[in-house]
């Protein structure tokens, strides 16, 4: 069971590429691969903690109330983790902006406390948290890397694209403007999403 619940996020599962949620914010935080690693990393913090915590108080829940409780539980844990990033990563946060806080209503949170935490124990639904954050920090990281490094020539604000290729000093390169523009992220999580997609069927016809 735990095996299923930890891989089947990352690969088969994908909340991005396969489920198709939190594709905005997905969009809108990879122009470079820094704040794309805290968003992803923020996501994975909130969806394990807010399973852990719903599952425990599954029982105690009134339906009518579920998602009211749902939602504070979220929010809280959000407000906890932007406060954190504010203090430690000023730039960073700076840098995602609104983005944070609308972690609160990323749909790979909620739906992964409807379709698990609440009918789930505790344990089970923690790792099913963090592997579902973690599936969706991977396609983030993933888009991230390929725009900052062919729209920048960076990573992680570090140069990787020698200085002497650029043609500005006689080379052949220079950077793609194009591909850290919104409607290129959608391009580029596009492929993502095909290659992923064609791995997955070609896996399931050899079976």
């Amino acid at each position: 069971m735990f095996k299923k619940i930890f891989l089947e996020p990352l690969f088969k599962g994908n909340p991005i590429t396969v489920l198709v949620l939190g594709i905005c914010s997905a969009l809108a935080v990879t122009v470079k691969l820094e704040p794309a690693l805290v968003m992803a990393l923020s996501v994975i913090i909130v969806t394990g903690f807010s399973s852990l915590i719903l599952s425990f108080l599954r029982n105690t829940i009134p339906n009518r109330i579920r998602i009211i409780v749902q939602l504070v539980v979220v929010a809280t844990l959000v407000i906890i983790v932007d406060q954190i990033l504010r203090a430690y990563a000023y730039n960073v946060s700076k840098q995602l902006s609104v983005f944070v806080g609308l972690i609160i209503t990323n749909c790979i949170i909620m739906g992964r406390i409807e379709a698990f935490a609440l009918g789930n124990k505790p344990w089970p639904s923690f790792v099913d948290g963090l592997t579902n954050g973690a599936g969706y920090g991977l396609i983030l990281v993933a888009v991230a890397f390929i725009r900052e490094l062919l729209g920048s020539g960076t990573l992680l604000g570090v140069q990787i694209i020698p200085q002497s290729w650029y043609m500005t000093n006689g080379g052949f390169y220079e950077n793609n403007g194009l591909i850290i523009l919104p409607p290129m992220a959608l391009i580029i999580l596009g492929i993502v999403i095909w290659i992923q997609r064609s791995i997955s069927k070609g896996l399931i016809e050899k079976q």
